[in-house]
């Protein structure tokens, strides 16, 4: 009885410990490769306290190897957009311009029954409220609702309301222009690197480049190490 009892302590722990180094996600949030691992160690785990007869070590191995592969995927993640996408997905535009993209929805094996439902947790209950939506790589939805259905604020509440309008897209992230900017890709690629050529500054020195609508950007620079 005592060894189950410091069998355990120890498997808590490593299992703490193994959560806190995989970072502080909530269930929900989790994308594919990380349930699929906390599923793995949490099965590991039981079994390294249930049965007696299985050496300790055999179930901590398994555990700090399932964490360290964790953190290898996250490492080469942050580094590679490519790799990025392999492990976690890509965000699929749902809804645009109000309208709701019935192939995406096929794709993706949403029901509008799914759609409805993961509108209401944002609060809205017309779907014909929405100006724009996302389905994250987490399975999540995010939802931008057309102009005039915004709350009033007080930049708000003296202005005209504004045209209905897609939110900017991400033509650049860390230095790397994106190969498909869809849906409406808001400039092309070469329209962008004329307009980088005017603000003298190079794709891989930018962080961050957001297209508007209008055809507009917005640039956040890399730091200067």
């Amino acid at each position: 009885m005592l060894i189950i009892f410091i069998r355990g302590i120890i498997v808590y722990l490593l299992v703490l410990f193994s959560t806190r180094v995989m970072g502080k996600r909530q269930l929900g949030e989790l994308s594919p490769s990380e349930l699929v691992i906390t599923i793995l160690i949490s099965n590991i785990a039981t079994l390294s306290m249930e049965d007696r007869n299985l050496p300790l070590v055999t179930g901590v191995l398994p555990i700090l190897t399932l964490v360290s592969l964790d953190v290898l995927a996250s490492y080469v993640a942050l580094k590679s957009r490519k790799i990025r996408h392999l492990i976690t997905g890509r965000p699929k535009v749902i809804i645009s311009n109000g309208v709701i993209d019935q192939a995406v929805l096929g794709e993706l094996r949403f029901t509008v029954d799914d759609l409805c439902a993961s509108l209401r947790a944002n609060g809205i209950f017309d779907v014909t409220e929405v100006q724009y939506a996302v389905v994250e790589t987490t399975g999540s939805i995010s939802v931008l609702q057309k102009p005039q259905k915004l709350p009033l604020t007080p930049e708000t509440a003296s202005a005209p309301p504004p045209a209905p309008a897609d939110p900017p897209q991400i033509l650049i992230s860390d230095g790397n222009i994106l190969n498909s900017l869809e849906p409406s890709p808001t400039l092309t690629h070469k329209e962008l690197l004329r307009e980088l050529k005017k603000q003298h500054i190079s794709p891989e020195d930018v962080l961050l480049c957001l297209g508007y609508p209008d055809k507009s950007i917005k640039i956040i620079p890399k730091e200067r190490k």
